[in-house]
């Protein structure tokens, strides 16, 4: 891992897509944990946004909806899927 985690970044309007991890992701693995933890708790999407992802959802409601699904499918596929990213990743550095 390169980027250093952070316990409460900002995020930007939409996460990443595609099947590398980015440094962004890097910065986010928090983020993208208390939103897997949020929506297993069954708690409202807006109340995330306010809390997770410094979005203000009475202000821009679509905006921060976006946001919000951008992050939680990121957290989600990187749950299913790109953990196996940072796994290769991590034995690739170490050669």
């Amino acid at each position: 891992m390169q980027t250093p985690v952070e316990l409460d970044p900002d995020v930007g309007d939409e996460a990443p897509t595609g099947n590398n991890i980015t440094p962004y992701d890097e910065q986010h693995y928090v983020t993208y944990l208390r939103l897997l933890d949020a929506k297993a708790e069954g708690t409202d999407w807006k109340e995330v946004a306010r809390i997770v992802l410094h979005r203000d959802p009475v202000d821009d409601e679509a905006r921060t909806l976006r946001c919000w699904e951008s992050h939680l499918a990121r957290a989600q596929w990187l749950s299913r899927e790109g953990y196996r990213r940072i796994l290769e990743q991590a034995v690739a550095a170490q050669r």
